[in-house]
């Protein structure tokens, strides 16, 4: 009795405690809504759309050789475990004239996952600058056009991000340059927008059977 006590402790307890608290993240958490209704990416390029797309949004900017290393976390934390989801993209806005670096990261990028749905696209200064601002954040793009942090867009064109952050109060976007940041708080937020997409197609499905 002793034993069979002891393995519960020490094994089924925490197996317990790991799938609610999982289950926790992923099916019942909702991530809130802090902008509205953002450009549609296509007015800056009509082959890539943020419309009907769960979106990871960035600005490498025109230093983007030294950005290789943000372009690496996001792809090894963010990317690789989700790029096969349906509808699930990573775009990266650049200035026009980097088209050579951002060859050089694809290459980089190629060599470690599939990167198919990796999206770069081209404009010019003044519409990065103002399809930026239709975010809506304390966040400032630098004097490249760039910046280290990126930003979660469901399928209607919403920034999604936390309301409630323990460090920043309202958190639009999720610094690259920190490996834990992405790890700690950026990877669950992509989960519970995923499972809130995968629960609204359950529903559906579950109508058009009825």
């Amino acid at each position: 009795m002793k034993k069979t006590f002891v393995l519960v402790v020490l094994f089924v307890l925490p197996l317990v405690a790991y799938l609610f608290f999982a289950s926790g993240v992923n099916n019942f958490g909702i991530l809130p809504t802090l902008t509205k209704n953002i450009d549609d990416i296509s007015r800056l390029d009509s082959t890539v759309s943020l419309q009907d797309k769960i979106t990871i949004l960035g600005f490498l900017g025109k230093d983007a050789e030294l950005k290789k290393g943000n372009a690496f976390n996001l792809n090894q934390k963010i990317y690789k475990p989700f790029y096969e989801f349906t509808d699930f993209q990573m775009v990266m806005v650049m200035p026009k004239g980097t088209n050579d670096v951002v060859e050089e990261i694809k290459m980089e990028l190629g060599n470690l996952t599939d990167i198919r749905n990796w999206k770069f696209i081209y404009a010019d200064d003044e519409a990065i600058q103002r399809f930026f601002n239709s975010l809506q954040t304390d966040i400032f793009l630098d004097k490249n056009l760039g910046t280290p942090y990126v930003f979660i867009i469901d399928k209607d064109r919403n920034l999604r991000g936390r309301k409630d952050d323990e460090e920043e109060g309202t958190k639009y976007g999720f610094n690259t340059n920190s490996v834990a940041e992405l790890n700690n708080k950026m990877e669950d937020d992509v989960k519970i927008i995923l499972a809130e997409y995968r629960l609204a197609l359950k529903k559906n499905n579950a109508r058009l059977n009825k």
